[in-house]
């Protein structure tokens, strides 16, 4: 649905905050109250939970921004708290868990000062039925390839296991540590908040619904690009700019494909000829195959702008800009 704001006279571009779409906007893009004073952690918000067996649920959200950093995040199974991670982790299993049972989590932050931010919205995740002396382990998946997609992100892929029931999850390692999990139907994923120019050894396994765990059946080497760089591989893509009029004033139209992360990204940010000019925040569910976005232009024809778009990552940190494109009002 497109929100199309009413225009204010005399002002070439305006930075905007779509009510429907939108949570917060500044000039800066940063999304994180800089400059606004102290304050609480945010609710952690793309919260998701998936059974990664019979017992187990994989949860993962995206990073919090505050003022006194993110001291950890604690993870809640109704109003019990279950588990504890570090700041810099954004996913956790939570395990001991009862087959064919629905669970509702949620998430919160707590920063370097002690202070607890509100709870998350509550995800659902239902766990799969026991299955009854199930002893074999799926086969491991298939031809695990990767690329590196920047200074701190890789992907990564693979083919299918196959199960004498079925596969539930495929949890990916870095070394020996486990970092993510992704569900049964899921061949693929991107890998964020690495460090530039560092090594690194990923491996799949593949896991049923009675938590057996299959071999891995090869490993990654992948080292990331040192330093920063542009990011292109986590750039949303295929971006469009238009222009239309209405009203007596232009907007300009964007589309674009969200980029493949480990997570759902939620918030983007808009550059117009070179400037921050809006940050968007879904504030419901965040689109996956498609998003689009308008804004107002101003009143004269014939004026052309540069526009491209960055989204920030699961793990806080922003992706790369997309193609930039030239738009022209009234062309």
């Amino acid at each position: 649905m497109r929100h199309v704001p009413a225009p204010l006279p005399r002002l070439p571009i305006l930075a905007l905050c779509a009510l429907p779409l939108v949570t917060s906007c500044g000039w800066g893009g940063t999304g994180d109250g800089e400059g606004e004073g102290e304050r609480l952690p945010g609710a952690p918000v793309s919260v998701t939970a998936e059974a990664g067996s019979a017992t187990s649920v994989h949860v993962m959200w995206n990073a919090v921004s505050s003022d006194q950093g993110i001291s950890r995040y604690e993870v809640y199974r109704g109003t019990t708290k279950v588990k504890e991670v570090p700041g810099s982790a954004h996913m956790v299993d939570v395990t001991r868990l009862r087959p064919s049972t629905m669970y509702v989590f949620t998430v919160r932050a707590r920063d370097t000062e002690g202070r607890l931010g509100p709870q998350s919205r509550a995800v659902r995740a239902t766990t799969p039925r026991a299955v009854a002396a199930d002893r074999v382990t799926p086969t491991g998946p298939g031809s695990p390839s990767g690329r590196v997609v920047g200074s701190r992100a890789v992907q990564l892929s693979w083919s299918a296991s196959t199960d004498d029931r079925d596969v539930v999850s495929y949890d990916i390692y870095q070394g020996t540590t486990k970092i993510h999990s992704v569900g049964g139907n899921q061949t693929a994923t991107v890998v964020t908040g690495l460090r530039p120019g560092t090594p690194y050894v990923f491996t799949v396994r593949a896991r049923d619904a009675a938590d057996n765990l299959s071999p891995a059946a090869g490993t990654v080497h992948l080292t990331t690009t040192p330093g920063t760089d542009d990011g292109r591989g986590t750039a949303p893509t295929g971006f469009r700019a238009a222009a239309h009029r209405a009203d007596g004033a232009y907007y300009i139209d964007l589309s674009w494909v969200p980029p493949l992360t480990d997570g759902v990204v939620t918030e983007y940010q808009i550059r117009l000829d070179g400037q921050p000019v809006t940050s968007l925040v879904w504030g419901g569910t965040p689109p996956r195959e498609k998003a689009t976005y308008s804004f107002y232009a101003g009143r004269d024809a014939g004026v052309t702008h540069r526009v491209r778009i960055r989204a920030k990552l699961p793990d806080g940190t922003w992706g790369g800009f997309s193609a930039e494109r030239t738009v022209t009002t009234g062309g």
